[in-house]
């Protein structure tokens, strides 16, 4: 069945009916997103990506009075 009979046979339908198959299209879009796979992560896919200032273990300066 082509894209254009499908429209056309949808459009042909009672109202009550086209809400029917709109669920029904929800339903499957919905049950196909469940069936997605996803890729598994790599380990170290962002090394060197990420880079920590110079002064990153140096105490910071609001916290003076408390050395």
């Amino acid at each position: 069945m082509t894209n254009a009979s499908l429209k056309l046979e949808i459009d042909s339908l009672p109202a009550s009916l086209r809400q029917e198959v709109a669920d029904f299209v929800a339903f499957l879009k919905m049950k196909n997103q469940k069936n997605i796979k996803f890729k598994a992560r790599e380990f170290g896919y962002a090394k060197g990506k990420i880079q920590l200032a110079k002064d990153f273990d140096e105490p910071l300066d609001i916290f003076e009075d408390y050395i």
